[in-house]
């Protein structure tokens, strides 16, 4: 399976880019990006890519490299060649076949201070509120 984003802006196979990044649209990444936060409505972050930030967006697609948390308020895509070191927080989150992911994920369409907390008082039949 392969998922095209159209971005209004690309990081080149063969560029390299480090800081601090904030895009209004698209993103599209082929070459490497180290920072400490990416933000950005749709970001794609192809199969060469070598990503080693925090991203926060809104969907996120991945088949390259990512080393950092990932928090997308709509959906996260791993597709097979992704390899994901690092939590991961969204409302929905697609996993395909040959992924490889080390890290917590938060699954969740409204937003839970302590979700280990607020299952345990469900649990227990306790309001979690």
């Amino acid at each position: 399976m392969q998922v095209e984003v159209e971005a209004s802006s690309t990081i080149g196979e063969k560029s390299h880019f480090e800081g601090s990044f904030a895009v209004q649209g698209s993103l599209k990444i082929d070459g490497r990006f180290e920072g400490e936060i990416l933000l950005v409505d749709q970001l794609q972050i192809g199969p060469k890519a070598r990503v080693k930030t925090n991203i926060t967006a809104t969907s996120v697609v991945v088949e390259g490299i990512v080393v950092g948390d990932i928090a997308a308020s709509r959906r996260i895509l791993l597709l097979s060649t992704a390899r994901v070191l690092g939590d991961l927080k969204t409302p929905e989150l697609i996993i395909q076949d040959g992924v490889v992911l080390e890290g917590r994920c938060t699954i969740s369409h409204f937003e839970i201070g302590n979700t280990r907390q607020y299952i345990e008082s469900l649990y227990a039949g306790t309001d979690p509120g």
